[in-house]
C-alpha cells in the first residue's frame, strides 16, 4: 500500500479501500486523490492511520490494505460515481441512505382547454406544465379530494365520448365534452382547486363537510373514504405553521444525531410555507461525515427526470462540495440552482425549524422502548451494526412447474409490504432458481440499495451461493440461511418443536427452538415462504387455465405434461414454431397446437388436411 500512496495521481477521480480479505470498506472521491487518500495517514515513523481521523474513519483505515482509484476527468464525474458505487456496493464504512424514493408530484398542463390534475413521479414536457410538491405522503389523498370536491373533468377518457357521462348525471363533472362549459368557465373551476392544493386547513374543512353528508345519508362506505383521505393529509400538516413574508419554493435539508445514531430531515416549502416534509435514519454518531451525507442526500433526490420546482437548496450545514455540486444539478436540471446554509433572517430560521424537528424525531425514538432482538441478532452474527432492513427469500414450485421466487423486507421492526418483490423464474431445481433471482436483486441494487442482511431459506448450499454471488459484485452484505434439520437426508421437524437450523460465516448454529433469535428468524422466513406460496398457487392457477385450454383440443393430460417438461411453460409453448412443437408431439398435434393458439396460418394445411395427410 506504501507504493500506492507514493503514486497517486494529483487529478480527480474515486478511491476505494479494501481489507486483507478483499471486501470493499469505503468509498471517496476527491478533487486530487493524492492529497486526499495522502490525509488519511501519516507517514513518519511508520505507516498508520492519521490522528485527526474520527473513530469511525480511523478504524476503517486500520483494516485497510489495499488502495484503488478511477480517476475521473472532473469532480463532477467523480461525485457521481462516488454514489453510485456506494449505492451498489455498499462498503461497510459508507452511510447508507435508505429512503432515495422518488416522491410523486402533482401536475396539471394549463396548455389543454379542459386539463385535468394528474401525479407524476418524473418530468412532463410542455411549456404551460405546472407542478406542486413533491409530497412524501398524501399525494393520491389530494388528488382524489380535488376530484370529490371540485367538477372537474373525472377521467381521461372523458372527454373523447364527446357526451356526457355518468359523472355529470351525479354532478362530478360540468360535461365540457357537450359543450356545457367553455374554457373560461372551467378555468375557473381549475383555480378552486388550486386553491385547495396547498391549503390543507380549507381541504380539510371541505372534505369534513363531504363525509358529515355521507354519514348523514348512510352512505357509510364513502364517509369512511373521505375519514381516511382527512387522515392522510393530516400526514402533512405538521409543519404549515411556518410561514415567510416572501412567497418562496425552498427544499431544506437538516441533520441531527445523538448516541443513538442520526436522523435526515428534508422539508419542501412552497409559497412561503412548509407543505410537506420527510425524514431518513442514518448510522451516524457525529458531524465528522455531515458532508457525506448532504453531498449523497441531495444527489439521489434531484435525479435528471425529478421536477425540480425549488428556487433554491437550504442545508443547515456547510460542507465542501456545495458549489461543484450545484453546478453539478444546473447542468442536471437544466436551469441554474444554488445550495446555501444560510446565516440570518428568515431562511435561517427555515434551517433551525429543520433542526428542531430532527431533535424532535431522535427525542421520540429515544423514548420508545427499543426492541433487544436487533441487538441479540447483532452479536450472534458478529455484525457491525444492528441490521434494520433484512431482504428474505424464498422459491416455490410443484415439480418444477411454475417456478416462482419471492422476496420479503422486514424495515426496523415491521414489514414494509411497498418493497415485496414476485419473481418468475425460468430455471427448473432449486439451486438455479436461487441463483436466477438473487442475480435479478443484485442487478436492481442502483436503484433499490442493499440491506443490511439477506435471509436465504435454504441451507449452506444456497447461502455460499448468495454469498459468491455477492462477492462477485464486491458487495459487503451478510448472509443467513435457514433450514430444516435433515436426518437420512429428509427434512425433519418433530411434533412441538421446530428443528431448524442456522447457517452463517462462522458455520452451522444449533439454537433451542425456544430462543428468541431462532423464532426471530423463523418469522423472516415463514413470511418469504407465505408470499412464495401465495404467488406460486396464483400462478399455478393461471397455467392451470392455460393447460385446459390445450386439453379442450384433445390434447391429454400425458401430453400436456410433455410439453410443459419440454418448454417449461405455457407461454414458451406459445411461442414456438411448428418445428420445435413436432420435437416434442406428432405433426397432427403440433398443427392442431398452433391451429388453436394462434388460428389457421397462411397456407399451412388445416388440422383436417394433416390427418389426411396422416392416413
Amino acid at each position: 500500500m506504501t507504493e500506492t500512496l507514493k503514486n497517486l495521481p494529483d487529478k480527480p477521480g474515486v478511491y476505494q479501500y479494501f481489507d486483507k480479505e478483499d471486501r470493499l470498506l469505503y468509498v471517496g472521491k476527491a478533487k486530487s486523490l493524492k492529497k486526499r487518500v495522502r490525509s488519511y495517514f501519516r507517514f513518519s515513523p511508520q505507516l498508520a492511520p492519521a490522528p485527526n481521523l474520527s473513530p469511525r474513519i480511523y478504524q476503517m483505515i486500520a483494516q485497510a490494505v489495499r488502495i484503488e482509484t478511477i480517476v475521473t476527468s472532473s469532480e463532477s464525474d467523480a461525485l457521481l460515481l462516488e454514489n453510485s458505487l456506494i449505492k451498489q456496493l455498499k462498503p461497510k464504512y459508507n452511510i447508507l441512505l435508505r429512503d432515495d424514493k422518488t416522491y410523486p408530484y402533482i401536475y396539471i398542463d394549463r396548455s389543454k382547454p379542459f386539463p385535468r390534475f394528474e401525479l407524476t413521479r418524473k418530468i412532463v414536457k410542455g411549456k404551460r406544465v405546472k407542478y406542486f410538491g413533491p409530497f412524501p405522503h398524501g399525494a393520491r389523498a389530494i388528488l382524489d379530494s380535488l376530484y370529490e370536491l371540485v367538477p372537474l373533468v373525472q377521467k381521461r377518457g372523458s372527454l373523447k365520448g364527446k357526451k356526457a357521462c355518468l359523472f355529470y348525471q351525479i354532478g362530478r363533472c360540468k360535461a365540457p365534452c357537450e359543450g356545457r362549459i367553455d374554457e373560461e368557465g372551467y378555468a375557473r373551476l381549475v383555480d378552486e382547486a388550486l386553491s385547495y392544493i396547498h391549503n390543507k386547513q380549507k381541504i380539510k374543512k371541505a372534505l369534513q363537510k363531504r363525509m358529515d353528508f355521507y354519514a348523514e345519508s348512510l352512505r357509510f362506505e364513502e364517509a369512511a373514504q373521505i375519514r381516511d383521505r382527512i387522515e392522510a393529509i393530516d400526514k402533512i400538516e405538521e409543519f404549515s405553521s411556518a410561514d415567510l413574508a416572501k412567497l418562496e419554493d425552498l427544499d431544506i435539508f437538516t441533520v441531527g444525531f445523538d448516541e443513538d445514531g442520526g436522523v435526515l430531515v428534508r422539508l419542501f416549502m412552497r409559497e412561503g410555507k412548509i407543505v410537506a416534509s420527510s425524514h431518513t435514519w442514518l448510522n451516524l454518531h457525529d458531524d465528522s461525515d455531515l458532508g457525506e451525507v448532504y453531498r449523497r442526500s441531495i444527489l439521489e433526490f434531484y435525479t435528471t427526470e425529478t421536477p425540480f420546482t425549488a428556487t433554491a437548496i437550504l442545508t443547515a450545514h456547510p460542507f465542501e462540495e456545495q458549489e461543484d455540486l450545484a453546478k453539478l444539478l444546473a447542468t442536471r436540471i437544466g436551469k441554474t440552482v444554488s445550495i446555501v446554509t444560510p446565516q440570518r433572517g428568515g431562511k435561517k430560521r427555515l434551517v433551525e425549524l429543520g433542526k428542531q424537528n430532527a431533535a424532535e424525531l431522535l427525542r421520540q425514538r429515544k423514548s420508545r422502548p427499543k426492541p433487544q432482538i436487533g441487538e441479540q441478532v447483532r452479536n450472534l452474527l458478529g455484525l457491525s451494526n444492528i441490521p434494520e432492513r433484512i431482504e428474505i427469500f424464498d422459491n416455490s414450485h410443484l415439480a418444477g412447474r411454475a417456478p416462482v421466487g419471492a422476496m420479503v423486507v422486514y424495515d426496523q421492526g415491521d414489514w414494509d409490504k411497498s418493497a415485496y418483490r414476485h419473481y418468475n423464474l425460468g430455471s427448473r431445481d432449486e439451486y438455479h432458481q436461487m441463483k436466477e433471482m438473487l442475480n435479478q436483486r443484485i442487478a436492481s441494487f442502483e436503484k433499490s440499495p442493499p440491506p443490511d442482511l439477506w435471509v436465504i431459506d435454504g441451507g449452506e448450499t444456497l447461502r455460499q451461493l448468495a454469498t459468491t454471488l455477492l462477492k462477485q459484485h464486491r458487495i459487503n452484505l451478510p448472509v443467513v440461511g435457514i433450514a430444516k434439520e435433515k436426518i437420512d437426508a429428509k427434512a425433519h421437524r418433530a411434533k412441538g418443536s421446530a428443528k431448524d437450523l442456522l447457517y452463517t460465516d462462522e458455520g452451522e448454529l444449533r439454537l433451542m427452538p425456544s430462543d428468541p433469535r431462532l423464532q426471530w428468524f423463523q418469522r423472516l422466513r415463514d413470511e418469504a415462504h407465505r408470499f412464495a406460496i401465495a404467488f406460486h398457487k396464483k400462478q399455478r392457477l393461471r397455467e392451470d387455465k392455460k393447460i385446459s385450454l390445450l386439453e379442450a383440443r384433445g390434447i391429454g393430460p400425458a401430453k400436456v405434461k410433455r410439453l410443459i417438461d419440454y418448454f417449461g411453460s405455457f407461454e414458451a409453448v406459445k411461442h414456438a414454431d411448428i418445428d420445435t412443437l413436432t420435437h416434442v408431439l406428432n405433426k397432427n398435434d403440433a398443427w392442431s397446437i398452433i391451429e388453436y393458439l394462434h388460428g389457421p396460418v397462411g397456407n399451412e394445411p388445416t388440422h383436417k388436411e394433416e390427418v389426411q395427410e396422416d392416413k
